[in-house]
């Protein structure tokens, strides 16, 4: 480890964008935020869309805050994605995940190409908004037609600050369309698929070097862009401050992320059917995992309730009785934004459950039916892999969700470690550091800086567990 590094870390959510500056030195990694600024979509024209330039404007505007940098590196959520035209210019706002459009087109291409020939080529999980089923129904619209190349977001924002193509495979691995043994584009199921392969740019490593900022961007310090793991979930699993491989590890924010770190992919039939991806991680790591819908539900729910004392909702719903109603997170009627209370109530009507009667019942039931979910996908994880844990980590905002974090220690019968909160962040930094020479080592080596400078919560299991087998049994799914 030598010298002194400030590195800048851009990281895109679904809620909000921040820019955070990350010093390290001797060691020791310290963080601070330099910028944060809103993500919110915007619907026109019947579609629901992301304001791509609104967030380049709140990156351009926090990196000239952190001031002068060595690096900078970029991550987002997965699978969404601009287009660009012959001379690079961008054709309209890219198209929200949770947008209509792939109603119903998950179906036609696992008819068409195969459910079994489309996991063993790309291991991912089947999710209806992933990049292969968005560019299906795209085919055939003029945009798609006059696109020239195609970039993942953070690649998006990549170009704009280098000018140079090209798609990191932490992110181009959640598309569907990478073959994830072959760690390359899987251009035969883009052919079958109806999809031009020529859209897709290049491959690069986390770690590498894009390029330096543009000149006319007068960003301070004329720095370097850096690949880093630019799936946000990839940086926060580099974040998790384990200290050997049996650990399991849930990525708790709008998503829960729950899975394990690999060195191969898992791609049996009992996986696939038990709906486990297998994404790209750094260092040629598989993160093995399953997307539970996450706090989603909760924010969704505060959206509707309007202003609320989420500490003091939190402190109610534990002294709610446990288990008085449950439901599946990844039912798909909790996707879409809206009214997020009615929808879990109708789901309990459906399911014979009891309907939360209070906003205080509706949050117990949300996280006790998101700690089964974890239950759930770490057993399964354990039993598809072979792998046995001995510790959960949550990192995320999930990890100051005290009463999350136990419950889940007590369904998983697991010690859950907790923190850090801004782990995406660090694993964004900690690349950039090693890509620079700050820092050395292999992904053990980056854990042990967060081990000895972050605070982490633990909580011990406790017992009941046939209580939570039988609320398991009643959740389904």
């Amino acid at each position: 480890m030598n010298g002194v590094a400030h590195l800048a870390a851009v990281d895109l959510g679904a809620s909000s964008g921040r820019v955070m500056l990350g010093r390290v030195e001797a060691g020791r990694l310290t963080l601070t935020e330099a910028h944060r600024f809103p993500n919110e979509p915007v619907r026109a024209g019947g579609r629901l869309h992301w304001d791509v330039l609104g967030l380049w404007r709140g990156v351009l505007d926090g990196l000239r805050a952190a001031g002068p940098v060595t690096s900078i590196g970029i991550d987002s959520w997965a699978v969404d994605y601009g287009l660009l035209d012959a001379s690079g210019a961008l054709l309209g706002n890219p198209v929200h995940y949770r947008d209509a459009r792939t109603d119903g087109v998950a179906e036609r291409v696992a008819k068409q190409l195969g459910e079994e020939r489309l996991y063993t080529t790309t291991g991912l999980q089947q999710l209806p908004f992933n990049t292969v089923y968005q560019l299906v129904a795209a085919v055939g619209t003029p945009q798609l037609d006059a696109a020239d190349r195609l970039l993942l977001i953070p690649d998006l924002i990549a170009y704009w600050l280098t000018g140079e193509l090209g798609a990191e495979i932490t992110n181009a691995s959640t598309t569907q369309l990478y073959d994830v043994r072959r760690r390359a584009w899987a251009v035969d199921l883009m052919t079958d698929a109806g999809i031009r392969s020529d859209l897709f740019p290049p491959l690069r490593e986390p770690g590498s070097r894009i390029g330096p900022v543009l000149a006319d961007l007068a960003l301070p310090g004329e720095p370097d862009v850096v690949a880093v793991g630019s799936h946000d979930t990839a940086s926060a699993v580099v974040g998790v401050p384990a200290a050997g491989e049996n650990f399991a590890y849930i990525s708790c924010g709008t998503w829960s992320l729950v899975g394990l770190e690999l060195d191969a992919p898992v791609l049996t039939e009992a996986s696939r059917r038990a709906n486990f991806t297998n994404e790209s991680g750094v260092d040629g790591t598989i993160r093995y995992l399953r997307n539970v819908m996450g706090l989603w539900l909760l924010q969704e729910s505060l959206r509707t309730w309007g202003a609320t004392d989420l500490p003091d909702l939190l402190l109610r719903a534990a002294r709610e009785p446990a288990f008085r109603s449950v439901v599946d997170p990844d039912d798909p009627a909790f996707l879409p934004p809206g009214d997020m209370p009615a929808r879990i109530a109708d789901a309990c009507r459906r399911a014979g459950e009891p309907v939360p009667a209070s906003p205080a019942a509706t949050v117990r039931c949300i996280v006790d039916s998101l700690a089964l979910a974890h239950r759930r996908a770490v057993r399964q994880a354990q039993q598809l892999s072979g792998r046995h844990v001995d510790v959960l980590h949550v990192v995320g905002g999930g990890a100051r969700n005290e009463l999350l974090c136990q419950l889940t220690a007590d369904a998983c019968g697991l010690p859950v470690l907790a923190g850090p909160v801004e782990a995406t962040a660090f694993g964004n930094i900690l690349v950039q550091a090693r890509a620079a020479g700050i820092l050395d080592g292999d992904l053990t080596a980056l854990r042990a800086v967060l081990r000895q400078t972050q605070h982490i919560v633990r909580y011990e299991p406790r017992g009941h567990e046939a209580a939570w087998r039988a609320a398991e049994d009643r959740m389904g799914g």
